[in-house]
Protein backbone atom coordinates (compact mmCIF):
# COMPACT_ATOMS: atom_id res chain seq x y z
CA UNK A 1 0.00 0.00 0.00
CA UNK A 2 1.51 3.55 -1.24
CA UNK A 3 1.64 6.32 1.33
CA UNK A 4 -1.16 7.89 -0.33
CA UNK A 5 -3.48 5.01 0.30
CA UNK A 6 -2.69 4.97 3.81
CA UNK A 7 -2.96 8.73 4.42
CA UNK A 8 -6.26 8.19 2.87
CA UNK A 9 -6.95 5.54 4.90
CA UNK A 10 -6.24 6.63 8.08
CA UNK A 11 -8.24 9.87 7.16
CA UNK A 12 -11.04 7.96 6.55
CA UNK A 13 -10.69 5.83 9.92
CA UNK A 14 -10.25 8.65 11.77
CA UNK A 15 -13.80 10.52 10.28
CA UNK A 16 -12.00 13.36 8.59
CA UNK A 17 -12.33 14.74 5.29
CA UNK A 18 -9.88 15.73 2.96
CA UNK A 19 -10.46 19.89 3.21
CA UNK A 20 -10.24 19.13 6.91
CA UNK A 21 -7.10 17.19 7.28
CA UNK A 22 -5.39 19.53 4.64
CA UNK A 23 -6.58 22.84 7.07
CA UNK A 24 -5.08 20.91 10.06
CA UNK A 25 -1.53 20.17 8.24
CA UNK A 26 -1.46 23.44 6.47
CA UNK A 27 -2.85 23.79 3.66
CA UNK A 28 -5.05 27.33 2.88
CA UNK A 29 -8.70 26.32 3.31
CA UNK A 30 -9.44 27.45 -0.65
CA UNK A 31 -7.12 24.26 -1.67
CA UNK A 32 -6.77 21.94 1.53
CA UNK A 33 -8.71 19.42 -0.40
CA UNK A 34 -7.25 19.64 -3.47
CA UNK A 35 -3.77 19.57 -2.22
CA UNK A 36 -4.72 16.18 0.03
CA UNK A 37 -6.27 14.70 -2.85
CA UNK A 38 -2.99 14.89 -4.47
CA UNK A 39 -1.09 13.28 -1.75
CA UNK A 40 -3.78 10.76 -1.63
CA UNK A 41 -4.06 9.93 -5.56
CA UNK A 42 -0.21 9.51 -5.73
CA UNK A 43 0.34 12.54 -7.89
CA UNK A 44 2.13 14.21 -5.47
CA UNK A 45 4.61 12.34 -2.51
CA UNK A 46 4.96 13.96 0.73
CA UNK A 47 8.57 15.06 1.77
CA UNK A 48 9.38 13.94 5.26
CA UNK A 49 8.08 17.02 7.11
CA UNK A 50 5.13 16.77 5.82
CA UNK A 51 4.81 12.81 6.19
CA UNK A 52 5.29 13.61 9.73
CA UNK A 53 2.74 16.28 10.47
CA UNK A 54 0.10 14.11 8.67
CA UNK A 55 1.21 11.38 11.01
CA UNK A 56 0.33 13.78 14.52
CA UNK A 57 -3.24 14.78 12.65
CA UNK A 58 -4.40 11.34 12.01
CA UNK A 59 -2.39 9.99 15.37
CA UNK A 60 0.05 7.48 14.19
CA UNK A 61 3.34 7.43 13.62
CA UNK A 62 5.02 8.13 10.33
CA UNK A 63 6.52 4.52 10.00
CA UNK A 64 2.85 3.51 9.68
CA UNK A 65 2.33 5.89 6.39
CA UNK A 66 5.58 5.04 4.97
CA UNK A 67 5.27 0.92 4.88
CA UNK A 68 6.92 -0.98 2.17
CA UNK A 69 4.63 -1.41 -0.99
CA UNK A 70 2.73 -4.58 -0.34
CA UNK A 71 -0.28 -3.77 -2.16
CA UNK A 72 0.09 -6.62 -5.01
CA UNK A 73 0.81 -10.39 -4.04
CA UNK A 74 4.69 -9.72 -6.08
CA UNK A 75 5.05 -6.80 -3.94
CA UNK A 76 4.30 -8.42 -0.29
CA UNK A 77 6.21 -11.65 -1.47
CA UNK A 78 9.39 -9.54 -2.38
CA UNK A 79 8.60 -8.34 1.10
CA UNK A 80 8.68 -11.49 3.12
CA UNK A 81 11.75 -12.22 1.02
CA UNK A 82 13.59 -9.68 2.62
CA UNK A 83 12.34 -10.46 5.99
CA UNK A 84 13.53 -14.08 5.68
CA UNK A 85 16.92 -12.40 4.55
CA UNK A 86 17.13 -10.04 7.17
CA UNK A 87 15.21 -11.89 10.30
CA UNK A 88 15.10 -15.38 9.60
CA UNK A 89 11.36 -15.84 8.68
CA UNK A 90 10.71 -18.88 6.91
CA UNK A 91 7.48 -20.92 6.10
CA UNK A 92 6.13 -24.12 6.97
CA UNK A 93 3.51 -26.45 7.05
CA UNK A 94 1.53 -27.24 10.00
CA UNK A 95 -1.39 -30.10 9.73
CA UNK A 96 -1.93 -28.45 6.14
CA UNK A 97 -1.45 -24.91 6.94
CA UNK A 98 0.78 -22.87 5.68
CA UNK A 99 2.79 -20.86 8.47
CA UNK A 100 5.51 -18.13 8.77
CA UNK A 101 8.10 -18.19 11.74
CA UNK A 102 11.35 -16.56 12.53
CA UNK A 103 14.32 -19.02 12.96
CA UNK A 104 16.24 -17.63 15.83
CA UNK A 105 19.60 -19.57 14.55
CA UNK A 106 19.52 -17.21 11.16
CA UNK A 107 17.29 -14.56 12.21
CA UNK A 108 17.55 -11.72 14.49
CA UNK A 109 15.92 -13.15 17.72
CA UNK A 110 15.60 -9.65 19.60
CA UNK A 111 12.53 -9.57 16.97
CA UNK A 112 11.39 -11.95 19.02
CA UNK A 113 10.26 -10.03 22.05
CA UNK A 114 8.27 -7.53 19.43
CA UNK A 115 6.56 -10.66 18.33
CA UNK A 116 5.71 -11.61 22.00
CA UNK A 117 4.14 -8.23 22.82
CA UNK A 118 2.45 -7.68 19.48
CA UNK A 119 0.72 -11.17 20.26
CA UNK A 120 0.15 -9.60 23.73
CA UNK A 121 -1.57 -6.82 23.05
CA UNK A 122 -3.79 -9.08 20.16
CA UNK A 123 -4.74 -11.57 23.04
CA UNK A 124 -5.90 -8.63 25.18
CA UNK A 125 -7.82 -7.65 22.30
CA UNK A 126 -9.88 -11.05 22.20
CA UNK A 127 -9.86 -11.13 26.21
CA UNK A 128 -11.76 -8.14 26.22
CA UNK A 129 -9.12 -5.92 27.91
CA UNK A 130 -8.34 -3.71 25.33
CA UNK A 131 -10.72 -2.37 22.64
CA UNK A 132 -9.93 -2.42 18.98
CA UNK A 133 -9.27 1.44 18.83
CA UNK A 134 -6.82 0.67 21.77
CA UNK A 135 -5.39 -2.31 19.74
CA UNK A 136 -4.84 -0.09 16.80
CA UNK A 137 -3.27 2.64 18.74
CA UNK A 138 -0.93 0.60 19.87
CA UNK A 139 -0.64 -0.56 16.57
CA UNK A 140 -0.17 2.51 14.44
CA UNK A 141 2.09 4.17 16.98
CA UNK A 142 4.50 1.04 17.64
CA UNK A 143 6.57 1.35 19.48
CA UNK A 144 5.31 4.57 20.82
CA UNK A 145 2.80 2.43 23.70
CA UNK A 146 5.13 -0.62 23.62
CA UNK A 147 5.48 -1.26 27.36
CA UNK A 148 7.94 -4.23 26.69
CA UNK A 149 11.00 -1.53 27.01
CA UNK A 150 12.55 -4.23 24.09
CA UNK A 151 11.83 -2.65 20.83
CA UNK A 152 14.18 -1.50 18.56
CA UNK A 153 14.10 0.59 15.25
CA UNK A 154 12.79 -0.86 12.26
CA UNK A 155 14.92 -0.30 9.19
CA UNK A 156 13.44 1.31 6.14
CA UNK A 157 12.47 -0.04 3.15
CA UNK A 158 15.21 1.87 1.34
CA UNK A 159 17.74 0.62 3.97
CA UNK A 160 16.40 -2.90 3.60
CA UNK A 161 16.48 -2.55 -0.31
CA UNK A 162 20.57 -1.67 0.37
CA UNK A 163 21.27 -4.01 2.44
CA UNK A 164 19.68 -6.98 -0.19
CA UNK A 165 21.75 -5.64 -2.59
CA UNK A 166 24.94 -5.72 -0.92
CA UNK A 167 24.47 -9.48 0.04
CA UNK A 168 23.36 -10.40 -3.22
CA UNK A 169 26.70 -8.74 -4.85
CA UNK A 170 28.74 -10.90 -2.08
CA UNK A 171 27.11 -13.93 -2.55
CA UNK A 172 27.23 -13.53 -6.46
CA UNK A 173 31.21 -12.73 -6.18
CA UNK A 174 31.78 -16.16 -3.95
CA UNK A 175 30.27 -18.47 -6.88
Amino acid sequence: MAIGERIRFFRVLRGMTQKFLGIRVGFPERSADVRLAQYETGTRTPKADLTAVLAKELDVSPRALNVPDIDTEVGLMHTLFALEDIYGLEPSREDGICRLWINLHTGDSSVMGDLHEWLKQKERLKAGEISKVEYDRWRYNYPKFDTSGHWHAVTPSQEVSDILVREIKKKSKKK
